[in-house]
């Protein structure tokens, strides 16, 4: 097929969580080379599936790459759930407070984050200003992409007035209080659809928090139980693989069915060896910043996914000994 702007195909880049330096090796074995500063493919261009920041050990030079690779026209990206929190983190709300509560939990998971900021205060504001211009998903030469889920009603409510998918001030706002249109259209395209645990359960995550609900996926055609639907590497206690679905339930689950052009996902942490969990569905997450997998996927406009173009480093335990941002010559 023939693609906007003469390129070959896209190579699409699951969530880095500061790994810089890994990023910077991932472009490399891709075939892009760093030309004035900026990360570049004669016939390829990027797509970056959000969640750069948070927790790893080198989230400004991830911000860095992408964002240079963005403006120059080498890349595209869309926001994650990790960009969205740091928005809704720093605004204020009418009350004086802040749109995300600065809560014990919140504050764990963005503190790597302005850390590394700490003595950049104006490169953050500028990253946040950026943020504010990355649209919720992508659609294009015959592929989609958003951060967690593509949620086609909610996606056509959110186009309506914002037909560029990017949020302005306002929906940020919006989007902080439960119960709001705009708040539905965030959390579904950023974080999926999630079901609650019964029983007062628990899981134990591997990243070290306590869940009282599971992260679901949304290609099964007609799921019976919570293991149709579960998708994250944390076991279900006991059982709850077994469980019903209620009609309540299964009401709350997004569907996007085989028919459907190539959807690229990030989100979801999985582990071992990129595989697709649906025929015309990739996830590109798989736990970079817990020692896992940074993974690219190579399309070149074929409607039928393959497993072959999944494109991988792990990244190593001595990431952090790597060169640091400020020793990468970016001139």
């Amino acid at each position: 097929m023939t693609m906007s702007g003469g390129i070959e195909g896209y190579d699409l880049i699951g969530d880095v969580h500061g790994c810089g330096a890994t990023l910077a090796a991932l472009l490399e074995k891709l075939g892009y080379h760093r030309r004035r500063g900026v990360y570049r493919h004669p016939r390829r261009r990027v797509i970056f599936l959000g969640d750069l920041i948070d927790r790893g050990p080198r989230i400004r030079l991830a911000v860095t790459i992408a964002r240079r690779m963005v403006e120059a026209g080498e890349a595209h990206i869309v926001m994650g759930n990790h960009e969205y929190n740091a928005l809704a983190y720093c605004r204020r709300d009418p009350e004086g407070g802040f749109l995300r509560a600065h809560t014990p939990r919140h504050n764990r998971i963005i503190n790597e984050t302005l850390e590394q900021y700490r003595d950049h205060l104006n490169e953050w504001d500028d990253t946040l200003a950026w943020f504010m211009q990355i649209p919720l998903f992508l659609e294009r030469d015959g592929l989609r992409v958003v951060h967690a889920c593509w949620d086609q009603g909610l996606i056509d409510a959110f186009r309506r007035d914002h037909p560029d998918g990017r949020m302005d001030e306002a929906f940020l706002r919006e989007s902080a209080m439960h119960g709001t249109q705009a708040f539905a259209i965030m959390d579904r395209l950023t974080r999926g659809s999630h079901l609650l645990l019964p029983d007062n359960l628990e899981i134990h995550s591997g990243d070290g928090f306590r869940r009282r609900s599971f992260r679901t996926h949304f290609w099964a055609r007609d799921p019976r139980t919570y293991g149709d639907v579960v998708f994250q590497p944390d076991n279900l206690p006991g059982d709850l693989e077994l469980r019903a679905l209620s009609e309540r339930e299964r009401a709350r689950l997004s569907y996007y069915g085989p028919d459907e052009p190539p959807l690229f996902i990030g989100h979801y942490w999985c582990e071992g060896i990129p595989a697709l969990p649906a025929p015309n569905v990739a996830c590109l997450d798989y736990s970079a910043v817990k020692f896992g997998r940074l993974v690219a996927y190579r399309w070149s406009g074929e409607p039928r996914l393959d497993a072959n173009h999944f494109v991988w480093l792990k990244v190593p335990r001595d990431e952090r000994a790597m060169p640091r941002p400020w020793e990468i010559d970016f001139d």
